[in-house]
């Protein structure tokens, strides 16, 4: 009869073998991505959290396995970080390098776009979405409303799956508050940063964060906007078709953080803490694995077209412009349009008890 220390010296040798195995069949099971855009910080941290497992993060069923790293040599950012991050995913994550966008879209599963700004972006979806890729689009979808619209044109005619979201869409805090009440919110105030990136729409860079963030909340529908502006922050109210209102106040400058405030029927709730992209990401392999997008392109063009509609308010002095306007303008399919924003903030019926009414002394 084997003593028990001899059975643990020959199962911990096939233990291990066993592991090897499960692991080795779980590798070959992953989706292999290509990444285009390697001038971004997700670049590295999606890396991270998709090829190593022994991140806390971790995500399993999918795998980088290439990149392009693109580029633009006009834009300090982008710029200045490039090789840094094409170091780190090549020598610590075994990502391979090539030179150009369709060399990443061969034999690949899926996309990640992540180039930083949004003028290549046109010219690089053509080519991932000739090669029939599912792609994820990081923020922004392209430097104007006119190439995002495009953009969603090209993938539809293909029949290629496409979807773009900010990360803030799935952090707790946020979730929280948009599922605070079982009935829509009345209101909404969401703030956050918004550096201006030359080229772009001036909300299109960071300003889409506090954008969605208000959107998670107050869902589709929005159908004009004012905005007022100073150096230092713009204030863009959106009217919905309801008669609810959202407003961003987007931060140029000074002090910086992220938050929401809701105003519901029976409570006022406010956004008590963030998060990161490992929710985001773990949404967008779920996406890579069915080709169902957790955000429509219905809902991310209003986004968009909130954001355009406000950067025309501003070039207007702060007149109401509405988003079926700027889509219009943009060569968006009318069953892609928004309403005709005809809609108005209906006057208050009554009184809340305890205050004056109008007129009292």
């Amino acid at each position: 009869m084997r003593s028990p220390r001899r059975l643990r010296d020959l199962l911990i040798p096939a233990m291990g073998c066993l592991a090897a195995l499960v692991s080795t069949t779980l590798m070959a099971d992953d989706l292999r991505i290509g990444i285009i855009g390697l001038d971004t910080s997700h670049s590295e941290q999606f890396t991270l959290r998709l090829n190593d497992p022994a991140n806390p993060n971790h995500i399993p069923g999918a795998r980088v396995v290439v990149a392009f790293p693109g580029g633009s040599p006009d834009i300090e950012e982008s710029k200045a970080r490039i090789d840094g991050f094409t170091a780190t995913v090549r020598d610590k994550f075994g990502v391979r390098i090539v030179e150009s966008v369709e060399e990443a879209c061969k034999d690949v599963d899926a996309v990640l776009l992540l180039s930083l700004e949004g003028r290549p972006r046109l010219e690089q979806m053509r080519k991932i979405i000739a090669a029939g890729k599912p792609v994820f689009m990081d923020k922004p979808v392209a430097a104007s409303l006119k190439d995002v619209v495009e953009i969603y044109k090209l993938a539809v005619s293909a029949q290629v799956p496409v979807f773009s979201a900010s990360a803030v869409r799935w952090y707790p805090g946020v979730l929280e508050v948009a599922n605070a009440e079982p009935t829509p919110a009345r209101s909404v105030i969401s703030y956050g940063p918004a550096h201006v990136l030359p080229f772009h729409p001036d909300l299109f860079f960071y300003g889409i964060h506090p954008t969605e963030a208000l959107f998670t909340v107050m869902g589709s529908g929005c159908v004009s906007v004012i905005r007022t502006t100073t150096t230092s922050e713009s204030i863009v109210t959106g009217l919905w078709s309801e008669g609810r209102t959202g407003t961003l106040l987007a931060i140029h400058e000074g002090a910086m953080s992220y938050k929401l405030i809701r105003f519901g029927d029976k409570q006022i709730t406010e956004q008590k803490s963030e998060g990161d992209y490992t929710p985001m990401l773990r949404e967008i392999v779920k996406f890579f694995q069915t080709k169902q997008a957790p955000v429509s392109p219905k809902q991310t063009l209003e986004i968009y077209a909130f954001m355009a509609a406000a950067e025309e308010s501003k070039h207007r002095d702060g007149v109401r412009v509405t988003l079926r306007e700027v889509m219009v303008k943009a060569g968006a399919p009318e069953a892609w349009l928004p309403e005709d924003g005809k809609a108005k903030p209906e006057v208050p019926k009554s009184v809340p008890k305890g205050l004056p009414k109008p007129g009292a002394s």
